[in-house]
């Protein structure tokens, strides 16, 4: 029998209709919404090294954007027997996706990202064989044990010195930046691991404080940085600078520590607004569902703080640029938010 308003039969008609289903459940197991946060991370590495983004840029954030889909992707195979008892919505136990097709994805995106990431350099492979290492490991190892939160942290924090390694051929300048979100990533894991079932409110309460102490550091001022160094996202900025403070320096002026001057051959610029702006704006995302989530650690609001944590990756890596004197950077990494919002509404970030 042929449909008579399509000329086609009722198997081809539903095999189209069923196309935005197998879309949308793919878009499920890749969280879509939470790829919004990855190339914020080789961005804000980029930027601490104070070179301008490149070519190689671009292939960091290629790899990264693979490995994350890698990572997202294994995580569901190896929970598959968990999620059909506490997520039987998800791809796999429901039946849309087959395991061994998201386990394929797995591979296929993890021999994605490591050569994207061997065309942007040995360096920057140096960083994502490890990154790839600690993905797989997470899923298939770690994940519930106690080394889990401190493993998914460490990925991200390789995440973005992998930006660093890829843009400059050198990853020491961006490890405070890497902390910061390797901190900020530690917190989330850590409430994550009671989202289906609820639990105490310590885990929640421990990220609002977390969220609070890296607001608190991010908002400091920073004279030193800004005045040494010409802007990353400065069209006259090459590849090399003309000067380089010492590593040492930068890195006590990224984090404020007391003990850093200026150096009396240049001129004190006037700190900019932006990093404060885009740091008020990490502390908002995060920290009011991490509240509500102290107050009533249920799971519908367990996973509410886990979803907005990870959404306040996006300002956090907006502020981490702008601290390093790259504005534009800053700005195009923070307009990546609505993005993510957007998609939130019809696919979960979680």
């Amino acid at each position: 029998m042929v449909d008579a308003r399509t000329d086609q039969t009722p198997r081809q008609v539903h095999a189209r209709a069923d196309i935005p289903s197998r879309a949308r459940a793919w878009a499920e197991l890749l969280r879509l919404p939470a790829l919004f946060t990855v190339p914020g991370d080789a961005l804000a590495g980029a930027a601490a090294t104070g070179v301008r983004p490149n070519r190689r840029t671009l292939l960091a954030i290629g790899s990264s954007l693979c490995l994350y889909e890698a990572g997202m992707a294994l995580n569901d195979w190896a929970d598959r027997d968990e999620d059909a008892v506490e997520r039987p919505h998800r791809p796999l136990p429901s039946g849309r996706i087959h395991p061994t097709a998201a386990f394929t994805a797995a591979c296929a995106f993890t021999a994605g990202g490591l050569a994207l990431a061997a065309r942007a350099g040995r360096p920057a492979l140096a960083v994502a064989v490890p990154l790839a290492a600690t993905v797989w490991a997470y899923d298939l190892a770690v994940k519930h044990t106690p080394a889990g939160p401190p493993a998914m942290a460490l990925a991200r924090g390789l995440d973005v010195l992998l930006g660093a390694a890829a843009t400059a051929g050198r990853t020491r300048d961006a490890l405070p930046s890497a902390a910061a979100l390797g901190t900020h990533t530690l917190a989330v894991t850590t409430v994550s691991r009671q989202e289906t079932q609820g639990g105490s409110p310590l885990a929640p309460l421990a990220a609002l404080v977390t969220t609070a102490c890296l607001s608190g550091l991010l908002t400091r001022a920073h004279p030193a940085r800004e005045s040494e160094k010409p802007s990353p996202d400065s069209p006259a900025h090459t590849s090399r600078t003309s000067f380089r403070p010492p590593a040492g320096r930068v890195t006590a002026a990224v984090l404020g520590l007391p003990g850093t001057t200026t150096p009396a051959t240049t001129t004190p610029a006037t700190p900019s607004p932006l990093p404060t702006v885009l740091a008020t704006a990490y502390a908002a995302t995060a920290a009011r569902p991490y509240f509500h989530a102290t107050l009533n650690p249920s799971p519908p609001l367990t996973q509410r703080a886990v979803a907005g944590g990870i959404r306040a990756m996006i300002p956090l890596q907006a502020t981490l640029a702008a601290r390093s004197g790259a504005p534009v950077t800053a700005l195009l990494t923070a307009a990546l938010a609505p993005l993510a919002r957007r998609f939130a509404r019809k696919v979960t970030i979680t």
